[in-house]
């Protein structure tokens, strides 16, 4: 959608269907690409820094929509603007990212960030999700101190066998409802990165409730992926 506002004719690849499954290399396609006459390519890859085998072989901007576990820059960037949007600063707020911290990239790119722009950054996680080197509280401890409850989605599909049987037991200890809603702070915000599970993350009743900025997220992804593109095609357009 942010390149079609920007005017730009778009391509999608399907990996599950393409010669990489007969055997061809993430470089030969994204060079092949850049044969085709594109000229820029977003990737999704469930490699961890999968771009380093690009770097200086590609002549295309390429744009990381998401490295496996390790990163999600434009994720970040939308939640940066809309923590902006809300409090005009960084300086001095607090968080706290609820869910896998050990699998989600937008976790690991938002503590990095956040951190560096002032911010206090904690994490709140059943055991099987932590991950060594961050600062874990319990939800309900924290939620009344925090200006960001920062949701993130549950991947049914990584997690075969969880400590946390059912999601029911996944909501009432993380998931966030009314009753933890009217605990927080009157300026504290809820924020998800998106697909959100309903009543597994975030009850149905405060996904659009007053403190939630979740389809603002959304919205803002638009605008920063319009901003990224125009920056790294800019000289083409002129």
């Amino acid at each position: 959608m942010a390149a079609l506002k920007l005017g730009c004719k778009t391509q999608n690849f399907d990996a599950g269907n393409s010669s990489l499954k007969k055997g061809e290399s993430l470089y030969d396609t994204v060079k092949t690409f850049e044969m085709f006459g594109v000229n820029a390519v977003v990737i999704r890859h469930t490699e961890n820094e999968y771009y380093n085998q690009l770097l200086g072989k590609i002549n295309i901007p390429i744009l990381n929509a998401g490295d496996g576990t390790g990163n999600h820059p434009s994720q970040s960037l939308l939640d940066l603007l809309t923590i902006r949007q809300q409090f005009g600063k960084f300086e001095g707020l607090k968080a706290v990212i609820v869910g896998d911290i050990r699998h989600s990239r937008v976790a690991h790119t938002n503590i990095k960030v956040m951190e560096k722009l002032g911010m206090t950054v904690y994490t709140s996680a059943p055991d099987e999700y932590k991950e060594e080197g961050y600062s874990y509280v319990q939800l309900d401890d924290i939620i009344d101190h925090v200006d960001i409850v920062m949701l993130l989605r549950v991947q049914h599909e990584r997690h075969a066998t969880s400590s946390i049987q059912t999601v029911e037991e996944y909501h009432s200890l993380y998931g966030m409802n009314k009753e933890r809603v009217n605990k927080m702070k009157d300026t504290s915000i809820i924020m998800h990165p998106a697909p959100f599970n309903r009543g597994v993350e975030i009850a149905d009743d405060v996904v659009e409730c007053e403190k939630s900025k979740i389809f603002k997220q959304i919205q803002n992804g638009v605008y920063i992926r319009m901003a990224l593109l125009n920056m790294v095609l800019g000289d083409i357009t002129d």
